[in-house]
């Protein structure tokens, strides 16, 4: 019976092809369009139910009869020869035939209806997969002879957007693969190449897609209209399960859900995990909050096990068998909950019930939430909180939090790892800082949920979390430091929640902001670093247009060990005269009336009557103190550190002391740093004054270094590499150097020109002799001196003035004198000094670079004093600025960039040190004159080239792969300035070169030794 069955298919088979034959045939023979429309009409009729008479009114009279006239099968036999045609060969005969021959040749003459009924019908009303297997691979048709293939493209565009957008084919094929599967059915097998086949033309449309085709076959656009189709699918094959009561925990998967998770697959691989989420998250959140309205938290999760219509959400993932399209579209759905600010009991059950499945059962996915997720990607809070609910806790965030001694799932291991990652001084040094602050923010989320008893389970977590905090606690970044006091917080809370720990005094509260003032939203403002807020000497070259403030990354006011910050003050100095005469025993008294000068308007109408005041005669001993007036006196009282008011006075009248630059000061300047750097302000200094103390100590050793800059810098260059100074001493003198730099970088002295001596005295003469006479028309005004244009040597200056109108006139005249002389002479006897700085740019620089990197007694620059180091280079940075675009910058340019380029600073493994030669590295940039790059290059000077082509190597090379957020920033900077000098120095080259050919001059040979490179440009020079 079953072989009679199988033989009739075969003659039933070979009938339907041999049907096509006679089509084709007759359509290659046809003359007239009707011919073909009627031959396409007898076998349509044979598969199709067919309205002929909608087919008469658009052919002629001769050609009408034949179609109305045409057999009509049966239902029984049209069904038959339906699936003969299209599962067998004779569709993709004929459909290639209707593609590459009937589409271009006879298509463009079909009228609306028979086009639609007798061409379009074999595709709309055919087998959806078979269709779409034919119809995407002709969207990239290669050309053949006599083909037109721009035809053959859009009509291919055309019926794929007729097909599977307007009539739901991609909905037809989830139902045609519907079929539910026994475990032993070998359909299932054969079926799976099927879905995979089909699910990667479907995907592979919009890159077939020409560009100018219809807008529905973008991306976006046809992903969406293809997700919202299968889902359909899905939510109705879940329905039909409820009607049959069918529980799929009891089944395999079915051809349908088996269809959608393939193509979600490839949507995924395309990049549209985007497009797929948009339309699943809401079904799906729909389909949870229907069911928290009507159920108690408790019976939920026997209520979606049981309930089909949820079982098939779960079934839809595992049907995902790509791991790649699983993380993503687990990633997506975690943004996409954040986006749309879901509860976190709704969150936890759309997670629940997507993933718990393939959670509890694939090891795989489990890695990827509790380590993937945890450790290496980067999720808002929120998206932190779920996962670990779904994860690690296995419950949803409640009002009511679990007892502290319950038993969490994982939350043990869980821990381990997270604290494993966290406490490595590698992971602080090269993460990112949103990357600390989440892995961060996992640890705290995970002790606040531990109990005294499950932090004993874990291996070596206690000791991994302190060695997490303590490494924190040193960085000299505030963020950090922050992260360690909040973790310790959370660590003692567990040890003993009534005595918590609290290391900063903003986690005072018992909300904890696990953010640590991050956003994912606004990734630009990230805080890495407190940039310096002093000002430099703003030098204004054609190299500099990138911001300043880009390039300050090291900070002047960071103290270790938690020291509360010195406030860093500018001071404007008023101009000193050199002639002026001061009287050192008046300057300690200055210091108390600069006190009282915005008290003093307050008080000066009752102070005439002050003799009529009570006043108390106690004697408070104010008025008996030793007035310190001699720099020696106030060595030895700094010196006295048990006479605590000694050293405050001393510390009072030292800066104004040292301005003052008495004869004694170059005597006493070595033994005042010194004596200054080791005094301990937080010990003499009253309790709330220590920072005002230590300003006035910072600010009389800039004043010594100001004043008296070599035998100040020499103390300070040994003190700055002597076992006998901490830490904080250490970058207390390196700031020293900086605003003493910038001090006198900026200092302003006006003195008198040096000017010949006049021939003719003027004793008696109101005005000077070289100016025109006065003498004129009454009411004339005064003469003025004018520029005159035109000439190129003016031996003479021009003087204007107006004269009165005569009578009749209507515009005053003018008359004009020439003089020898210029009358703004007497505007001129003064001039200003700028930028005293590079004359002892030496001092500041040389001594500080040398020895940098070796290790002495308690001195470690390149390991354990990192903070030293970036502030040294720092220093070094804003040093070659203030000597900018002057010689001395030219000769401490390659050396500072040797010290730079060196592999232990360039790649140092802390972001704070990278961060600095950056910068420095950009000042260099900043401080070169572009004439002195290319007479550098044009003398063969290749230390110099060598330098500046590390610059730019370096600095790609950052952009390009460091972690730091800020160094890709001063990276960037440092690259653009870079060319900007190199433009300027290939400007200045090109200027030589044409200056040497005027006057038949070559330039060196060794100039190609020599190179700078222009981006964006082949020259090099």
């Amino acid at each position: 019976m079953e072989e009679d069955s199988k033989r009739g298919e075969g003659e039933l088979e070979t009938r339907v092809l041999e049907k096509v034959g006679e089509v084709i045939a007759a359509v290659k023979k046809a003359k007239h369009v009707d011919q073909v429309i009627c031959s396409l009409h007898s076998i349509a009729s044979l598969l199709f139910h067919i309205d002929s008479s909608l087919l008469s009114g658009t052919i002629d009279q001769q050609y009408r009869d034949q179609v109305l006239s045409a057999k009509v099968p049966s239902a029984d036999e049209r069904d038959d020869w339906w699936h003969a045609f299209y599962r067998g060969p004779a569709f993709l005969t004929l459909a290639r035939f209707l593609l590459l021959d009937v589409a271009p040749n006879w298509l463009p003459c079909f009228p609306f209806s028979a086009q639609k009924h007798a061409y379009d019908i074999f595709f709309v009303n055919g087998l959806a997969a078979e269709v779409v297997q034919t119809l995407v691979p002709c969207l990239q048709q290669g050309g053949t002879d006599g083909i037109d293939i721009n035809a053959v493209h859009s009509n291919a565009e055309r019926l794929v957007v007729l097909c599977l957008v307007d009539n739901n084919g991609v909905l037809q094929m989830a139902r045609e693969f519907g079929v539910s599967f026994l475990s032993n059915d070998s359909t299932y097998e054969w079926l799976r190449p099927t879905f995979s086949r089909v699910a990667q033309l479907l995907a592979s449309v919009p890159d077939k897609a020409r560009l100018r085709a219809p807008t529905s076959l973008s991306s976006h656009l046809f992903f969406k209209q293809v997700t919202i189709q299968l889902l359909s699918g899905s939510e109705e094959r879940a329905a039909n399960f409820f009607e049959k009561s069918v529980t799929l925990d009891k089944s395999e998967l079915d051809g349908t859900l088996l269809f959608v998770g393939e193509t979600f697959s490839r949507i995924c691989r395309r990049g549209s995990s985007d497009v797929l989420l948009s339309e699943l998250v809401p079904r799906v959140l729909r389909h949870v909050q229907s069911f928290l309205l009507s159920n108690s938290d408790a019976a939920l999760t026997e209520v979606f096990e049981s309930n089909p219509g949820s079982q098939v959400w779960s079934k839809l993932m595992e049907a995902v068998k790509d791991p790649y399209a699983v993380e993503r579209m687990a990633e997506q759905l975690l943004h996409q909950l954040a986006t749309e600010h879901v509860s976190d009991v709704e969150a936890y059950w759309l997670i629940w019930l997507l993933f718990h499945q393939i959670f509890n059962h694939q090891t795989s996915i489990r890695s990827m939430f509790v380590d993937k997720f945890l450790l290496w990607k980067i999720f808002p809070i929120c998206c932190l909180q779920w996962i670990l609910q779904f994860a690690v806790f296995g419950c949803p965030s409640v009002a009511d939090p679990p007892s502290k001694d319950h038993e969490t799932r994982g939350l043990v291991d869980t821990v381990q790892r997270l604290v494993a990652v966290w406490s490595k001084r590698e992971f602080v040094q090269s993460a990112t800082m949103e990357q600390q602050a989440y892995v961060t923010a996992a640890v705290g989320l995970c002790l606040e949920k531990m109990s005294k008893k499950e932090l004993d389970k874990t291996k070596n977590a206690m000791h991994l979390i302190l060695q997490g905090v303590s490494c924190r606690l040193e960085n000299p970044n505030h963020l950090v430091r922050k992260m360690a006091s909040t973790v310790a917080l959370m660590f003692s809370r567990v040890i003993d929640p009534k005595n918590p720990l609290y290391l900063d005094d903003s986690l005072s509260g018992e909300v904890i902001d696990w953010e640590f003032g991050l956003t994912s939203t606004n990734k630009e403002n990230l805080l890495t670093s407190n940039l310096p807020q002093g000002n430099l000497d703003e030098t204004k070259t054609s190299t500099t247009s990138v911001p300043e403030k880009d390039l300050k990354c090291i900070t002047n006011n960071e103290m270790l060990n938690n020291k509360k910050h010195r406030k860093n003050k500018s001071f404007e100095f008023k101009l000193v005269d050199p002639d002026e005469i001061v009287d050192p025993a008046t300057l300690n008294y200055q210091s108390v009336s600069d006190e009282d000068d915005d008290n003093a308007s307050e008080n000066s109408d009752s102070s005439s009557d002050s003799s009529l005041q009570p006043y108390d005669l106690l004697d408070d001993d104010n008025d008996l103190k030793r007035k310190l007036s001699q720099l020696v006196d106030v060595v030895a009282a700094l010196r006295k550190t048990d006479d605590a008011d000694g050293v405050e006075g001393a510390l009072d009248v030292a800066e104004k002391l040292v301005r003052a630059s008495p004869d004694e000061l170059k005597h006493v300047a070595s033994d005042l740093v010194k004596t200054l750097v080791q005094v301990r302000c937080y010990d003499v200094a009253l309790e709330g004054e220590e920072e005002s103390a230590e300003e006035k100590r910072q600010r009389a050793l800039v004043a010594l270094v100001v004043t008296c800059p070599f035998e100040s810098l020499d103390t300070l260059n040994k003190l700055l590499y002597s076992p006998n100074v901490d830490v904080s001493q250490r970058i207390m003198v390196l700031d020293i150097m900086t605003e003493a730099a910038q001090e006198l970088a900026n200092t302003k002295t006006m003195k008198p020109k040096h000017q010949t001596s006049a021939l003719i005295s003027t004793i008696s003469d109101t005005q000077p002799w070289f100016l025109p006479s006065s003498a004129g028309p009454l009411g004339a005004s005064a003469w003025k001196e004018v520029s005159v244009t035109g000439t190129l040597l003016n031996w003479s200056n021009c003087y204007e003035r107006e004269l009165p109108p005569k009578p009749g006139q209507i515009n005053r005249g003018k008359t004009r004198r020439w003089s020898l002389r210029s009358a703004n002479m007497q505007g001129n006897q003064m001039e200003w000094s700028h930028n005293k700085f590079p004359l002892y740019a030496a001092a500041f620089m040389l001594p500080a670079m040398q020895g940098f990197d070796k290790e002495r007694h308690g001195v470690d620059l390149l390991e354990r004093d990192f903070i030293v180091l970036g502030k040294l280079i720092y220093m070094l940075g804003i040093c070659i600025k203030c000597a900018s675009m002057h010689p001395e910058a030219s000769a401490l340019a390659p050396a500072l960039l040797d010290m730079l380029s060196s592999r232990e600073v360039c790649h140092h493994k802390e972001a704070y040190v990278r961060r600095a030669v950056l910068f420095a590295a950009s000042c260099v940039l900043v401080a070169l004159h572009p004439s002195y790059v290319a007479s550098a290059l044009v003398e063969g000077n290749l230390e110099l080239s060598n330098g500046l082509e590390w610059v730019r190597t370096w600095a790609l090379h950052v952009a390009d792969s460091d972690t730091d957020k800020e160094c890709y920033t001063l990276a960037m900077s440092c690259l653009q300035i870079h060319a900007e000098m190199a433009l300027q120095a290939s400007r200045a080259l090109e200027s030589a070169e044409s200056t040497f050919k005027s006057t038949r001059v070559g330039l060196p040979s060794n100039l190609s030794l020599g190179t700078i490179k222009i981006p964006h440009s082949n020259l090099q020079y």
